[in-house]
């Protein structure tokens, strides 16, 4: 795609640099502002704990970055383990589906900006004020603001709704080595009432290396490090508390030293969302991006991860938009982002800040024993929708410990049959219905097929642990919506319980809830319910039909594609 529209990028951490080589990439007029050139950004000191999981790394490859980056150490397992106030202990040791990575930012963002010089972004090094943005936005059809330096984060209204915390809940410390025992997993260590400890291998400047954090209560017996002024201080210090509080760490890193006097950071971090869209003295809107409107503690290693799939989230939108981007746009597209994906990465990453529930305690204890808990526990460090309902409702928790044990009892290696039949790629429904009492009732489902043309007839398939079956199995009638491209976000949204899955949902007129904006659509009449395993499938005939066309989404391997036309045909 070829475009002239102008649009600025303040802020080159790894949202903003993500953003603009996908923009300079798809040939906007891209200029990045900077308050430090990338020789100084490769000189500093390290910035973040980062660890970018599956689903981002395939968000990084779409947008270009996979690369221009120099291979990383495999992040391969997930090790945890925990220590109660009451004395008892869980932990256990499982694979991540794929290997997750680490890059220090001195490493990646300074990269990513010689690429985007390359490929004729303009790279502009200034400390942003809200003056500056003012300039920009005379001269850019968009402003979007990923930094909160300079007072810039005061342009954009915290959410109190969506931010339960008005302080700090956790003391951190990062520290990055080199010369422990290799290690070749994320291992997490809690003690409750105290902190946590995580290390992970990762990639510096100069090579290999270990990163360590560690997070107090604070006012606990981690809350230390106030009293620090130096790295030589900071590392003895860390030494300290891992002997004291976390010593399979202690032991694995004992002789390690400091990848230089630069790479240690100390901090409180007040988790908090805040409203997308800041409005400029002179009226003129700008779009908040990654820590400014979602800051999250780094607790549960979700930075990288929410950084790259708003990049990726914030290009697709401005590609599909045509028109002048308005404040309406841009509360728009940061929901999908919301709805999504942060949602989810926000309220478990909250969730884990607090003491654990007793089902949380009991989900815990049958990943010791059930490997299939544990890995699902794994997975969610990817994408955190998978914690939903279970890790926040006690009933919930119940269900899906029973439903995983019953995978335990498979013939088949359960995760590696989904991988096999993933390999069939297929389109992406949001299926419909009014309960009852006139509520509207969805779920997203890729089972969908057409079965006959005379008459015509369809069919989808539920899960039986559905919330939603109960609603289809009495309902008459169904509607099936084909979601279009651009519309990932309404699959994720749609694919979880609750009550909030039409929030912000424009839908057409009709006596079903219908789509706007998809590829087609199909409203039926049920035909045939049919027992099928853990799942029920629905027969329908099709009473009426719309089908607009347009590129659809498409699902394979566990992502979410584009269908492109074979270059044979």
């Amino acid at each position: 795609m070829t475009s002239t529209r102008r649009i600025a990028v303040v802020g080159a951490g790894p949202a903003g640099t993500a953003l603009a080589l996908g923009l300079s990439r798809q040939r906007y007029d891209v200029t990045l502002v900077t308050d430090r050139t990338a020789e100084e950004i490769r000189a500093g000191s390290v910035m973040s704990s980062q660890i970018t999981f599956e689903s981002a790394l395939e968000a990084e490859d779409a947008l270009g970055l996979r690369s221009l980056l120099p291979e990383a150490p495999p992040i391969e397992r997930l090790v945890y383990d925990t220590v109660r106030t009451d004395g008892s202990t869980a932990a256990f040791d499982t694979r991540l589906s794929t290997a997750a990575r680490s890059v220090d930012q001195r490493v990646r963002v300074p990269l990513v900006m010689d690429e985007i010089e390359r490929r004729g972004g303009k790279v502009v090094v200034r400390s942003a004020t809200v003056d500056d943005l003012e300039d920009l936005a005379r001269d850019h059809d968009l402003v979007v603001v990923s930094t909160g330096r300079g007072g810039l984060t005061s342009l954009f209204e915290r959410d109190a709704e969506r931010s339960p915390y008005d302080g700090p809940q956790r003391v951190a410390a990062l520290t990055y080595l080199r010369g422990g025992s290799p290690s070749t997993a994320l291992r997490y260590h809690s003690v409750e009432g105290v902190g946590e400890c995580f290390t992970c291998p990762a990639l510096t400047v100069d090579g290999p290396c270990d990163i360590v954090v560690v997070e107090g209560v604070p006012g606990g017996p981690l809350d230390v490090w106030d009293d620090v002024t130096s790295a030589d201080q900071h590392l003895t210090r860390l030494r300290e508390v891992l002997a004291a509080h976390f010593p399979a760490e202690a032991s694995r890193l004992h002789g390690a030293v400091l990848v230089d006097d630069r790479s240690v950071l100390r901090g409180r971090i007040t988790p908090a969302v805040r409203r997308p869209v800041g409005v400029l003295p002179s009226g003129a809107p700008v779009l908040g991006m990654a820590d400014v409107v979602v800051l999250n503690d780094p607790l549960t290693s979700q930075g990288s991860n929410n950084a790259t799939k708003s990049a990726s989230f914030y290009l697709e939108a401005i590609g599909a938009h045509r028109g002048g981007f308005d404040a309406a746009w841009m509360e728009r597209t940061f929901d999908n982002f919301w709805r999504g994906w942060a949602q989810w990465a926000t309220d478990w990453t909250n969730s884990w800040l607090r003491p654990p529930a007793p089902h949380q305690r009991a989900v815990l204890d049958a990943a010791t024993q059930h490997p299939a808990v544990a890995e699902t526990i794994a997975a969610g460090f990817d994408d955190a929708r998978l914690f939903s309902p279970w890790w926040y409702d006690a009933a919930e928790a119940t269900r899906f410990l029973a439903s995983q044990t019953a995978v335990e009892a498979s013939r088949f290696d359960t995760r590696d049959l989904r991988r096999a039949l993933g390999q069939y790629a297929t389109g992406v429904t949001v299926v419909t219905t009014l309960g009852a009492d006139g509520e509207r009732v969805a779920m997203t489902a890729n089972s969908f097929t057409s079965l006959s043309l005379n008459p015509p007839l369809v069919a989808w398939a539920a899960a039986r642990s559905s919330a939603s079956l109960a609603a289809f199995e009495a309902a008459p009638r169904f509607a099936v919506n084909v979601l279009a491209s651009d519309q990932h976000h309404l699959s994720r949204q749609f694919s979880t319980p609750g009550s909030a899955k039409f929030d912000g949902v424009r839908l057409r007129p009709g006596d079903l809830p219908l789509l706007e904006g998809t590829v087609a659509s199909f409203t039926c009449r049920r035909t045939q319910r049919v027992d099928a395993g853990d799942h029920v499938l629905f027969l329908g005939e099709i009473e009426s039909y719309d089908a607009p066309g347009g590129e659809p989404l498409v699902f394979h391997s566990g992502f979410y594609r584009l269908a492109t036309r074979h270059p044979d045909l």
